[in-house]
């Protein structure tokens, strides 16, 4: 039954790619395995050319899986006049929603309360219904969501019982992953399943025209591209110097749902002094809460370590959602926190510095040759897909071959079906939603918790070794499960990764 896995990441697969990929000849070679790079490798190897993604740490192993993880509409984008940008993340989002990852992404409420002040609630009910109305006008959209409406104060304390009681709210709808680091392997998988080579631990030390110079360990290989996709993202410009980055650290802290009432609902607090800018407390289906997100500008070089939160911004994220609530938060309820950089690209009409705050730079992608290099860098999560349709366009343009359309709108993931699909497949609700059709396979593969009191199986650690091209304990508690994200469960969980690398190596 499991040995027949479509796209399945398996040991020997790597093996035999490092056996047959130095000196090889491909079409692409993308740089990069995020959701951008693993978005282009299924794009391009849909349309028939041949792919080889290189990854120098992991799948998912940067920025994008330190998301919010949220598919959102781009009701901030409205705020900032962007209505294209507003529009195609509705789109996509509605492409996810019903084609490509269904299993993978929930419609989610986000509670607005009058505690906030009439001003904003107004505010965010104008926006909601404006950004509804984009809904309508996109494919598959008028469906997909709810819409905008006020709620009383009942209903208030029902989503949130944290929030201070005797007032209203608004509430309006969107998207959220379940995890965004299941997306990237989900995507690398699918492209796998299409033919493309998808090689981690691969670290591109140079591009010289068409030959690209990659060290695996302490072993270096050569190989020959037609295209080079750099989609390193905040990196990118190791590849391609004179992209113009400013890289913008978001942090988000993780509390439990318990701090808040357990709420089912997104509490959705403005920002001091902004109009566009909120904080979200956003619930996991864990029980933990993600709140979240900062804006921060990074000066210097990228680092390669992962990024933290800094005082400042942990207390400010507190000190915004306290605003609210009946029993203000306080370090002491900050069980773990995460933090991620945005690649944001600097218009070329700017001058030498960032000028204004990261959090008004344009959300639009860079897409810009070097050569055989084309960068693909900025954008967003949402908007993965019609980026990566975008960038192999050019591609397919510069090589001459290629199908010309990518097929990847109506292309479903592994994993993904329709709901009705979804909902008969008998395995546990919380494994349906992180594997979709595969989540059988994954629940045989050992029922037992890993830590005691969270929701992840043994099983999951085993399916990741063995069709997800999980090799090490990061990438089993950081990436494809998130028991790191709370450090003491991640402590706890170390013994039994470590146990399940040694019994499936």
């Amino acid at each position: 039954m499991t040995a027949g896995l479509p796209g399945a990441l398996t040991p020997a697969r790597r093996a035999r790619a490092l056996g047959e990929v130095p000196g090889a000849s491909v079409d692409v070679v993308v740089v990069g395995g995020g959701v951008t790079g693993t978005g282009v490798a299924l794009d391009a190897a849909s349309r028939g050319l041949s792919v080889v993604l290189l990854e120098r740490a992991d799948l998912a192993a940067g920025t994008s899986r330190w998301s919010s993880k949220l598919v959102h509409g781009g009701l901030r984008y409205l705020a900032h006049g962007e209505i294209g940008l507003a529009r195609e993340s509705a789109r996509e989002r509605a492409v996810l929603m019903g084609s490509t990852a269904p299993h993978l992404v929930r419609p989610l409420p986000f509670l607005v309360p009058d505690a906030a002040g009439r001003d904003v609630t107004a505010l965010a009910e104008a926006g909601g219904r404006a950004a509804d109305l984009i809904r309508f006008s996109v494919p598959g959209g008028r469906g997909s969501l709810p819409s905008t409406r006020r709620v009383d104060a009942d209903e208030v304390s029902r989503l949130v019982p944290g929030v201070r009681p005797g007032r209203g709210g608004v509430l309006f709808w969107d998207g959220q992953l379940v995890d965004d680091a299941r997306l990237v392997v989900a995507l690398a998988r699918t492209a796998a399943a299409y033919g493309a080579t998808v090689l981690t631990g691969a670290t591109v030390t140079s591009v010289d025209g068409a030959d690209v110079h990659v060290r695996v360990d302490d072993e270096t290989f050569v190989l020959r591209a037609g295209v080079v996709v750099n989609a390193a993202g905040v990196w990118a410009q190791r590849l391609a110097p004179r992209i113009r980055l400013v890289p913008s650290r978001g942090s988000h802290l993780v509390v439990p749902g318990s701090a808040l009432g357990s709420p089912s609902a997104a509490l959705t607090v403005p920002l001091p002094g902004s109009r566009s800018r909120y904080v979200f407390a956003l619930p996991q289906a864990d029980g933990l809460v993600y709140l979240g997100l900062t804006d921060e500008p990074v000066e210097g070089p990228v680092p390669d370590d992962d990024p933290v939160p800094e005082d400042a911004e942990v207390a400010q994220l507190l000190a915004t959602v306290n605003q609210v609530l009946t029993v203000p938060l306080t370090g002491d309820d900050v069980v773990g926190s995460y933090a991620g950089l945005r690649p944001l690209v600097l218009p070329e009409s700017a001058g030498t510095g960032p000028g204004d705050a990261t959090a008004d730079l344009s959300r639009k992608h860079l897409l810009q040759w070097d050569g055989p290099v084309l960068s693909v860098v900025g954008g967003k999560l949402t908007t993965y897909r019609a980026m990566a349709e975008e960038t192999v366009d050019a591609v397919v343009a510069r090589l001459g071959r290629g199908a010309r359309r990518s097929p990847t709108g109506r292309l479903p993931l592994l994993g993904a079906a329709p709901r009705r699909v979804l909902d008969r497949v008998a395995a546990p609700r919380r494994l349906v939603a992180r594997y979709g059709t595969e989540a059988p396979t994954v629940e045989a593969l050992g029922p037992a918790a890993v830590v005691a009191g969270r929701p992840e199986s043994v099983g999951e650690l085993r399916f990741a070794v063995r069709y997800e091209g999980a090799r090490t304990v990061a990438d089993l508690l950081d990436r494809r499960t998130r028991i790191g994200l709370v450090p003491a469960d991640r402590e706890r969980a170390v013994p039994v990764a470590e146990q399940v690398l040694a019994e499936e190596g």
